[in-house]
């Protein structure tokens, strides 16, 4: 009777421990990360309020560009959508989920709370563990492979990194979980020849629905399911056409079975076909809505630089850094660059011990004929969405791999890969030891877990913006009133700011007293220009005037400021200069 009811419990137990340490990681140091502008948009939206009440082109003081991060008693969730669509390009429904969520936690200095808003996403993101595990047991019908996707899951850097930001990429990544059940329970349905239920086919549109109304980049996912599928239809005209087509011995892309064409009356495809047309409606519905926006293309201009030089090849970088990185990365961001050095060392010789061990695993799903469908789909959803990637990139002007949180659209498929591939390994072999099998699972746990703090302690995957060590240094340098300017174009800008003026208000500093100048250009940069000139002729001096991300040609007053000439160093984020002005 015990030994029932320890068999009953064992899996449930194990799972739960890999959700509790997978909690556990994405709620340590929550809140030791500054936010950075993505996450301002997150806030000020989420609450119902707006950036367009920030005063422009004058001296404002930081509790007048803090002030969106104010809650508001009366704002509700028409306010968030009416906010959020007017001045972002972002569906709604995690700013609405987000919008209840953070009214759950008080206010920090009178301003929103950031462990509550970025708690929302490390929930979700806790919650892809069991997600995961169930999504890699319906795949693979095996709950070591389950575990262990489980396990990886629970420690990947790279989920570590969507987690602690308050963003919609760990509810996304939940729904692109779902989505992939269903596509696995059509495939099943499609080899074994039998009708897809309609239970499934509706969840399926309303989860699709769901990941479309969370992040417009679900689409991705769905483009790579629709190639699945056109692949599988495929597979089923050469059978009609041919009967066997195996294209040679070595061709891993062949299922042992092949099923009925899609005009067999038993075919799921015309569910199937019936689950696009909805989801297509339930896509196309937010299509006036993102034409509509105006903002849109100034909030991707960071994607559609030009592409010149080194920036060539650039994105098969920065692409290899975001795969890599789903299961292991080391302190390469370290201010030490002996730590950078033996990181990128082991990092190395990590990955060359690691990759036989993986492709070897999947050659054996693919040969094995209980597993070698599912194989096959996961390791196409994986290769169409890279695929995708790279054509946006080269094709489209649309450098997609300079956002790492771009892969949620397939991650959840890497991560299965990785669990039925490693699950391989946990079984002894002949000619190797009964202990190492379990050993290389072990280390590949382990690896996973240092890649975890390396994420925790902001040494891997670092904000993109640092105000904490720019008012650190601004605190050192500057001993009279400071003048802050930067030049503003879309709300982006102004969460650069308010990072800064949010700095100084928890730290409660006072001294030097700081002032913001978001200086407004749109087409002519001569208009940042003229607002710094007009705000420096009203301001009393001497004043420190920090030029940070400023891009337009400096008035005379400011040349009449004498330049800082020091070695100052360099911020995440914050590209300034430094100049000193003094009455004459």
């Amino acid at each position: 009777m015990k030994f029932s009811l320890y068999k009953r419990t064992f899996h449930p137990l194990l799972l739960l421990m890999w959700l509790f340490i997978g909690i556990g990681l994405r709620l340590i140091n929550l809140t030791a990360k500054p936010p950075w502008t993505d996450e301002f948009s997150t806030l000020v939206f989420s609450l119902g309020n707006s950036f367009l009440p920030v005063p422009l082109d004058q001296a404002i003081a930081p509790d007048v560009l803090l002030q969106p991060l104010r809650s508001t008693a009366n704002a509700s969730i028409n306010d968030v959508w009416t906010h959020l669509s007017t001045e972002s390009n972002h569906p709604p429904l995690y700013f609405m989920l987000a919008h209840w969520w953070m009214r759950l936690f008080p206010t920090q200095d009178g301003l929103v709370s950031l462990w509550g808003a970025r708690s929302l996403s490390a929930v979700f993101g806790a919650l892809s563990i069991p997600a995961i595990y169930a999504l890699s047991w319906l795949t693979f019908r095996s709950r070591l492979v389950a575990h262990i996707a489980a396990a990886i899951m629970a420690v990947s850097p790279f989920g570590i990194f969507l987690a602690q930001e308050a963003r919609h990429y760990t509810l996304a990544i939940l729904w692109v979980i779902a989505s992939f059940a269903c596509l696995v329970i059509a495939t099943r349905h499609i080899q074994t020849r039998t009708q897809l239920p309609i239970l499934t086919a509706l969840s399926w549109v309303l989860i699709n629905a769901l990941g479309i109304a969370t992040h417009y980049f679900f689409t991705l996912t769905l483009c790579t399911e629709a190639f699945v599928l056109i692949f599988l239809a495929w597979q089923q005209l050469r059978a009609l056409g041919i009967g066997h087509w195996a294209l040679g011995k070595k061709n891993y892309f062949v299922p042992p079975t092949p099923p009925l064409p899609p005009s067999s009356t038993h075919s799921p495809w015309s569910r199937i076909y019936a689950v696009a047309a909805g989801t297509f409606v339930a896509g196309v519905v937010w299509l006036p809505v993102f034409l509509q926006n105006s903002y849109g293309d100034k909030l991707t201009d960071w994607i559609q630089a030009p592409r010149v030089g080194f920036a060539w090849i650039s994105p098969l970088f920065q692409a290899f850094a975001a795969w890599v990185t789903m299961q292991f990365l080391l302190p390469v961001e370290s201010p030490h660059l002996w730590i950078v050095l033996v990181s990128g060392a082991v990092m190395l010789i990590y990955f060359i011990w690691l990759l036989p061990i993986l492709f070897g695993g999947l050659k054996v799903r693919l040969k094995q004929p209980e597993t070698h469908l599912m194989t096959q789909v996961f390791i196409l959803l994986v290769l169409s969405a890279i695929a995708l990637f790279f054509i946006f990139t080269y094709f489209l002007g649309i450098d997609l791999t300079r956002g790492a949180r771009y892969n949620f659209v397939y991650f959840p498929a890497v991560i299965v890969l990785l669990g039925a591939s490693f699950a391989l390994s946990w079984h002894p072999q002949v000619g190797r030891p009964r202990s190492s099998g379990k050993k290389v699972v072990g280390i590949i746990l382990l690896m996973g877990f240092f890649s975890a703090v390396t994420v925790l302690s902001n040494l891997g995957y670092q904000k993109y913006y640092r105000p904490d060590l720019f008012v650190e240094l601004i605190q050192k340098t500057s001993q009279v009133p400071v003048l802050i300017a930067t030049t503003q174009r879309t709300h982006v800008h102004i969460g650069e700011m308010m990072g800064v003026a949010r700095e100084f208000k928890i730290q409660n500093l006072t001294s030097p007293t700081p002032l913001f100048l978001l200086a407004h250009q749109d087409q002519n940069p001569n208009t940042s220009s003229d607002a710094l000139l007009h705000t420096l002729k009203k301001l009393p001096q001497p004043l420190d005037l920090w030029l940070v991300n400023f891009y337009a040609p400096l008035p005379e007053e400011v040349k009449k400021c004498a330049a800082d000439m020091q070695s100052l160093p360099s911020v995440n984020g914050y590209e300034y200069k430094l100049y000193h002005c003094k009455l004459q």
